[in-house]
């Protein structure tokens, strides 16, 4: 990633008309005056008239004086003149130039609505009062023992703890043993305690701690890639970084790639801590984000655990940024603003001069060199935690092993009967939603598959229906071929998680079981009450896609199946081999994290692949120096820079024609390969045509600028949209 310098602060604003940015995705700030007597600073949070109604905004610089003062509409402060921080401000201008896109777009990711800036509405609470009912019975009693200890309750809080009906609080309160008083909305968040319980580590992650605590204390930017074996430690080692940011007063952000998942961290933080962090994330209600981000805003939280859009919050004080598993695709933003929350941490921890930490055992490519070469710090913890041992590995040559109508070939079958007969916990691991990802036709050959995209229908036997994974169309499963309309011939091709779980209860009917994917499990709550069941050992085997491979610690999980470990290569992606094996790897530390060893047993029919070989002879360094030197020669990242260029709408003949004008139109440049356009790899998704051009370019050279003069070139019909994508991480 090529950094520019983050713009220069504006200083020479005027009170008579300044620039205020929208967040909206419009090219750039708009004129307006604002009101007498109003702080001219850049940040500042304003009402501002957008045509018949009102929308936010922020001053962002000097107007560009196109507009006469006769024309030139008020923009108001709002109360209080809130002002975002000007780090944040820098950073939105930079993700903008970065990623080609509008400043509105990327403003709005971090100025969501006026009701963040509106006071919290008051709840009412009751206290007890000095008066004593004359008429008492045994539920009035418990009431009023409850509210004896002064503390605030609502009515239902009171009814609730004291054993009694609401209707008894009520006549209590109408009597007036109970007083009633205003409480905030919310609870404040306390802060975390650094001494809350601080662990003893042992010497290698002492060492860790030590260095990133130094870079905590000296306020100071610096890129530390904290990187570990499953199982050694490294969250425990960071929370050390957190602990120091706590001490100097400066506010720590955590990013985790599914935060609405992890509730494994959220408990380890607290016991840490002594509270859990603040979260941030899209399974919260509207009320919770306000309240999170005024609280951000003013630096009463004083931790933050987010998914990737908790970079755009507005810290107050911000002394320390982690990216958890900072190696998973789940930080690339696919829509909307495109950007990579592992790079862009990077940036805001520059902008913010403080010290940014990526955490993985399986670092991207991209981290690892840059750690390697000397650029990142590197901090290395070789073995796990206490007494755990890494796991043995053993690959499954399918080839030899197959059994027609079999998933789990015989050496997998006879450790799972062993794991279940000895009290210890096993993992079945298919990174594949449903009952079988292909419907089709044994008469005729037809395929069943999604209307809208170019995807085969995946049939989810326990629903009953047939689903496409891309946009959602469902069906019934029809009693004939769509296409012969013979009956009885459509057939299912291939596992998924629903018909491994068949499979296994076939053979094991007395084991208890759970599947853990997006399908079968319905949002945070359920997949985490599934996590916590597993933990206290209430699940013998737990069979689930890549859900089940991140960070998760089961102390007697001892064995881990891969049912299929040839899944996950990808023609024309360069970083297939490397996801796959990262991801592969993370499932095979599930295995062996307490006292008692652990054995991975991976299913595949390419056992000689240089993936599977590093896997089983758990050398990563050695897949990743091969793997380096493989993208080296074809200039691919991290030694070259890509962008893509993707159209897409539902006149298939405009977007191919988009397509050709802009390939002919493609500047010449030194260093500069332009590649297409040729069909994307779901050539038809959600109903719409999509074709992509890919820019490959030398290291050294400025790609942002090369796209903004080739696309300022080119007009294309208006039924075609145009998205850009630098640093592409996908390639569908």
């Amino acid at each position: 990633m090529k950094e520019a310098a983050p713009k220069p602060q504006i200083a020479d604003l005027t009170a008579e008309r300044v620039g205020v940015l929208l967040p909206l995705p419009l090219a750039g700030a708009y004129d307006y005056k604002l009101a007498r007597g109003a702080p001219v600073v850049r940040g500042l949070v304003v009402a501002a008239p957008l045509g018949p109604r009102e929308s936010l905004g922020v001053v962002w610089g000097k107007a560009e004086g196109q507009v006469g003062d006769n024309r030139l509409k008020e923009a108001l402060p709002l109360e209080g003149n809130p002002v975002l921080p000007a780090g944040l401000c820098d950073f939105v201008d930079w993700v903008a130039r970065y990623t080609l896109t509008s400043p509105g777009m990327v403003l709005a990711m971090a100025l969501r609505t006026r009701q963040a800036f509106e006071a919290e509405t008051p709840r009412l609470a009751y206290v007890k009062g000095e008066i004593v009912p004359a008429k008492m019975t045994p539920p009035r009693e418990r009431v009023l023992a409850v509210a004896g200890d002064g503390l605030a309750r609502s009515i239902a809080e009171l009814a609730e703890q004291a054993d009694a009906s609401p209707s008894v609080v009520r006549g209590l309160i109408g009597a007036g043993a109970l007083l009633e008083t205003e409480l905030p909305e919310f609870a404040p968040f306390r802060a975390p305690d650094p001494d809350y319980a601080a662990p003893v580590l042992n010497t290698e992650q002492d060492l860790a701690a030590h260095l990133l605590r130094a870079d905590v204390a000296g306020r100071r930017f610096s890129v530390s890639l904290l990187d570990g074996v499953t199982g050694s430690g490294k969250t425990e080692t960071y929370f050390e970084a957190v602990a120091e940011a706590l001490r100097q007063g400066k506010q720590s952000l955590i990013l985790l790639p599914e935060i609405a998942l992890t509730v494994q961290f959220l408990e380890r933080f607290a016991e840490r801590f002594g509270m859990r962090p603040a979260e941030w994330h899209s399974d919260l209600s509207q009320k919770e984000r306000r309240r999170v981000w005024r609280a951000v805003y003013s630096g009463e939280a004083k931790v933050v655990a987010g998914a990737r859009s908790a970079l755009f919050l507005p810290f107050a004080a911000l002394g320390l940024v982690i990216v958890d598993e900072e190696h998973e695709q789940a930080y690339k933003q696919e829509d909307g603003a495109i950007y990579h929350a592992r790079d862009m941490a990077v940036v805001r921890g520059r902008i913010e001069q403080c010290p940014v930490v990526l955490v993985s055992a399986t670092p991207s490519l991209e981290t690892y060199v840059n750690a390697s070469g000397g650029r990142y710090a590197h901090l290395k913890l070789h073995r796990r935690h206490g007494d755990a041992v890494l796991p043995e590995v053993r690959l499954i040559d399918m080839r030899a092993a197959y059994e027609p109508g079999a998933f789990l070939s015989p050496p997998l079958r006879e450790a799972l009967a062993m794991t279940i007969a000895t009290g210890e916990q096993a993992m079945l691991f298919l990174n594949r939603r449903g009952y079988a990802p292909l419907t089709l036709c044994e008469a005729c050959g037809h395929k069943l598959t999604c209307p809208h995209c170019s995807a085969w229908l995946v049939e989810h036997r326990y629903k009953k229906r047939l689903l496409c994974h891309l946009c959602g169309y469902e069906s019934a499963t029809p009693p004939a071929c769509p296409q012969c309309h013979e009956a009885g011939t459509l057939i299912a091709c291939g596992p998924g998680v629903e018909r491994v779980a068949e499979e296994f209860r076939a053979l094991f009917p007395e084991a208890r079981l759970a599947i853990a994917s997006s399908d079968t499990m319905h949002g945070p709550a359920e997949t985490q009450a599934a996590i916590r069941a597993m933990s206290k050992g209430e699940i013998d085997v737990l069979i689930g896609t890549q859900i089940v491979a991140k960070g998760h610690h089961f102390p007697q999980l001892t064995l881990v199946g891969v049912v299929d470990a040839d899944l996950g290569g990808s023609e024309g992606d360069p970083r297939s081999r490397e996801r796959t094996f990262q991801l592969l790897h993370q499932v095979a530390g599930r295995a062996g994290r307490a006292e008692k060893p652990g054995l991975v047993l991976m299913q595949t029919r390419n056992p000689d692949d240089a993936v599977m070989k590093a896997l089983a002879a758990s050398d990563r360094d050695a897949f990743y120096e091969q793997e380096r030197a493989m993208r080296e020669r074809a200039h691919a990242p991290p030694f070259g820079r890509l962008a893509a260029i993707i159209l897409s709408g539902h006149d298939g003949e405009a977007v191919r024609a988009a397509g050709r004008a802009l390939a002919q139109a493609a500047p010449s440049a030194l260093g500069v390969k332009v590649w297409g356009p040729t069909p994307a790899f779901y050539a038809l998704l959600r109903g719409q045509t999509r074709e992509r051009l890919l820019v490959q370019a030398a290291r050294t050279v400025d790609v942002q600028a090369y796209l903004r003069k080739w696309l300022a070139s080119v007009t294309l019909a208006k039924s075609v949209r145009l998205t850009v994508d630098v640093d592409p991480i996908s390639f569908f």
